[in-house]
């Protein structure tokens, strides 16, 4: 391999971290170092079903934290002989890229606007967006998100991250598309997508569906309004209500049916206020008794309790909420006109308002609204609550309704490899909690568009029972500019012609399918067979509702298989407060500065000392001791590699006989041994501890040891040599230990005296040294006893001992390197005496 060539750098006089990063990313690449070899077989492969990171402005440091750890995972198993594929994704379809281009060019996608080739956007963009095509609006999203994918490869490069930079996608690319459409087609032949008109949850703002996997919960501000139904003698019944605009959508009242306030009332009728509608009064068991009043009003539809209400109990439908969030201009069946023209073309927030000046005209509300907080639905990334609109939308099974398939995709999880294993809760709480099926379907212009047409009949009305699809081998498509088989373009929008369906995926519906897109899934089927189902999929706790599970989902209908055998679920950065970075709070750190002040490998090392699904706050703290830690790496391995080595310069051989050195080497036995078990655990921060223990250990206490013997201060050659050999021994393998983490100090070093690159070689063995491991720590605690003695006198290190005396049980153990203690204290007397007891140690200073 081009990597294995000679490379040697000279040891630089003051050796130093500045500019590694440009060096070595370069190298890198021109010498394919991490260039995946497809020719290996699925057993020798180790595969990365790595996030495609939101293509929608920079990074920030949340996304160093995890993808950091993923790469240390990826270096280890290369290490080991695996030959990982690790490609690099770009998520750049869907509503952060449309809004970000909206609000960086000033423009706004209008599909009825025509194209214009020739249009380029304003310099500046103006108070008032630029109405554009749809295809110049995605030709936009395109522009800006390879300048996106561009910075975000320069910071992943900085960084380190060992990506293959040739195995790159974005789920916007043809590849991506082709995927995409081929399994929502396979989906739809098999009888897993379908299309149904149902409420729906509409974010107003960016006028589009939201899954149920895209909700959060959000305390909102609101009032309490107590209203009155009246009944047919005339009494009064009092409901209390945040959603006073929404009376003319009301189709019932409900009460529990154990609610003996309410129960003379079930099966007749009330007339609601203003409007004057007849509705039933109607028992179900989601009513809550101690909820204000007891008996609440059923509107179509007010929030998701309304449509289990209404579909369970049969009601019928009146919908009063556009998709723009304002009033509809007509009153549903059987609402008078006249009241709800007060309303008609209001937003909600004006419409209540209304409706409470006309209530508290008419006498029917008591008292004024008392404001409460209280929680409610918001889209994940939108800024207004959420409104429920019937429309009609395609749905993907997913368990949500079917008892069978849930249990399915229960199942699934249990076979997966989870690490920590507790997140497993996450997931399996997640499907036993599904309330319907997967919404894919968007109302929105920069996606994978649906592949589908309906033909239209004589009057120009299309028939939606029988969709026209594509063949597979045309894909990807874009229905609104492409023709169905059979027809002509002037056949669009004509009667006995055809039209395009108009909407597009959730970004999730592609997202989802990553393993197949990166693995070349019917494309470059022989690829596809080394790399699927994958080794790992990385990602954080977060989406483990939406990423994970929509996998899992499209992997098991398409595959009857897992996608990947192991996840890795990562924790959040959190800021100073204790609370999530995100862009969308204005707390984020972004990343460059710390790598350039820093250092990566400093960046690497904070990012590597969090455990898997721990939430970690952003130190720089830990980030310095990690550019401490780079620095120490490179002035020991200085001094290690100054003595030459007896197999000449590149050498670690030559015989070990001192037995300070066998016990340093039986010690470093075991941290490979421990930190192998770590990364084969997945626990890689248990593998950076481990190793920075020792390597602390090895420059306070081994390199102080055995530094005059290594100089042939007074020593025998072989003593020397000795010395030489353990010290190479050691460097060798503790820099193959910290590759994983510090991938740019220890490329540097070993270049100084190393053929190939670190991150090619081998990972390390147990050597099975013949030493005592615990004459070190014995031998460096009586000297960390001299120099305590000679701090406290206020002496140099280097004065001199009078006499040392050491007595206990142990002291035939320091007896094996009492000449090495005695180098290094500056000893002049050595008195040993074995004993009972802890052991004893005297300085005499003179």
């Amino acid at each position: 391999m081009t990597n294995q060539r000679p490379r040697h750098a000279p040891m630089p006089e003051k050796p130093t971290l500045a500019g590694l990063e440009s060096v070595w990313v370069g190298r890198w690449e021109a010498e394919g170092t991490y260039r995946f070899d497809r020719s290996r077989t699925r057993e020798e492969i180790y595969s990365i079903d790595t996030p495609p990171p939101t293509v929608s402005g920079s990074l920030h440091v949340g996304h160093v934290f995890s993808y950091t750890q993923t790469d240390t995972i990826a270096r280890f198993q290369r290490m080991r002989g695996r030959e990982v594929f690790y490609p690099m994704g770009w998520d750049d379809n869907g509503l952060p890229t449309e809004r970000r281009v909206q609000n960086h060019f000033g423009v706004r996608c209008d599909p009825s606007v025509p194209y214009d080739p020739d249009f380029r956007p304003p310099a500046e963009p103006g108070r008032q967006q630029i109405p554009i095509s749809r295809r110049n609006f995605i030709e936009l999203c395109e522009r800006l998100t390879l300048e996106d994918e561009k910075a975000f490869e320069e910071l992943w490069r900085r960084l380190g991250l060992s990506v293959d930079w040739s195995l790159t996608y974005a789920t916007i690319d043809g590849r991506a598309r082709a995927a995409s459409q081929r399994a929502f087609l396979r989906n739809l032949a098999r009888g897993e997508a379908y299309v149904a008109e149902a409420p729906t949850l509409w974010d107003v703002t960016f006028r589009t569906a939201v899954a149920q996997a895209e909700l959060e919960d959000r305390e909102h501000p609101g009032a309490l309004h107590r209203i009155a139904f009246t009944t047919p003698p005339g009494e009064r019944v009092w409901i209390e209500t945040t959603r006073p605009e929404l009376l003319p959508a009301c189709v019932a009242l409900v009460a529990h049916p154990d609610d003996e306030r309410y129960r003379p009332l079930f099966g007749t009728t009330v007339r609601t206020p203003l409007f004057g509608v007849e509705v039933p009064v109607l028992a179900h068991r989601l009513a809550e008794p101690d909820k204000g009043s007891g008996i609440a009003m059923i509107c179509t539809f007010g929030d998701v309790t309304d449509v289990v209400w209404w579909r369970e109990l049969d009601l019928p439908a009146r919908a009063v909420i556009g998709w723009d969030g304002r009033i509809l201009p007509e009153p549903p069946q059987g609402v008078p006109a006249g009241p709800y023209g007060e309303l008609a073309g209001k937003t909600v927030h004006s419409a209540r308002e209304r409706v409470v000046e006309l209530l508290r005209a008419s006498g029917e509300m008591e008292g004024e609204p008392r404001p409460v907080k209280r929680a409610v639905k918001f889209f994940e990334k939108g800024d207004k609550p959420l409104e429920i609109v019937t429309t009609r939308q395609w749905y993907i099974r997913n368990g949500g309704r079917e008892r069978a398939l849930r249990e399915a995709l229960l199942a699934r999880g249990g076979e997966l490899s989870w690490h920590p294993p507790h997140m497993r809760a996450r997931y399996d709480n997640w499907v036993e909690g599904l309330a319907g099926d997967w919404l894919i379907s968007r109302q929105r212009f920069f996606g994978v568009p649906i592949p589908v047409w309906y033909p239209l009949d004589a009057d120009g009305e299309p028939d939606r029972s029988s969709p026209i699809v594509p063949d597979e081998s045309v894909l990807p498509i874009d229905p609104s500019s492409d023709v169905p088989p059979g027809y002509t373009e002037e056949q669009r929008g004509k009667p006995d012609g055809f039209v395009a369906d108009p909407d597009v995926m959730d970004t999730w519906a592609t997202s989802s399918l990553t393993p197949q897109i990166a693995g070349g899934w019917e494309r470059d089927e022989d690829l596809f067979r080394r790399v699927f189902p994958m080794d790992l999929r990385p990602q954080g706790h977060d989406i483990i509702r939406t990423w994970l599970f929509s996998t899992v989902v499209r992997s098991h209908l398409e595959h009857a298989a897992l996608p990947w055998r192991n996840t890795t679920v990562s924790g959040w950065i959190l800021d100073p407060d204790r609370k999530k970075m995100s862009k969308s709070k204005g707390n984020v750190v972004t990343p460059m500065g710390l790598l350039e002040e820093y250092g990566s490998d400093a960046v690497r090392y904070w990012a590597a000392c969090a455990r898997l699904g721990t939430d970690t706050a952003f130190d720089t703290g830990q980030i310095k001791v990690g550019r401490r830690l780079a620095i120490k790496i490179l002035n020991a391995s200085r001094f290690v590699l100054g003595f030459g080595g007896p197999d000449g310069d590149g050498g670690s051989g030559g015989e070990i006989t001192e037995p300070l050195d066998l016990s340093m080497l039986a010690r470093l036995d075991e941290v490979v041994r421990e930190a192998t078990e770590a990364f084969e655990d997945y626990d890689y921060s248990r593998a950076l501890e481990r190793t920075e223990r020792f390597f602390w250990e090895f420059c306070d206490d081994y390199l102080e040891l055995v530094k005059a013997r290594a100089y042939g201060d007074g020593s025998a050659e072989t003593g020397a040599r000795s010395a030489h050999a353990a010290l190479r021994r050691a460097l060798d393998t503790v820099l193959r230990l910290f590759a994983p983490f510090l991938p740019f100090v220890t490329e540097e070093v070993w270049s100084w005296w190393r053929e190939g690159s670190v991150h090619r070689a081998p990972w390390p063995v147990p050597a099975g040294a013949d030493g005592d491991p615990e004459l070190l720590p014995a031998v460096a605690g009586v000297l960390g006893r001299v120099r305590r003695a000679k701090s406290d006198a206020k002496l140099s290190m280097r004065a001199e001992v009078s006499r040392l005396t050491v007595t206990g049980a142990g002291a035939a153990l320091v007896r094996q390197a009492q000449d090495d203690l005695c180098a290094a204290g500056a000893v002049e007397e050595f008195v040993l005496a074995e004993g009972e007891g802890d052991l004893v140690v005297e300085v005499a200073l003179p």
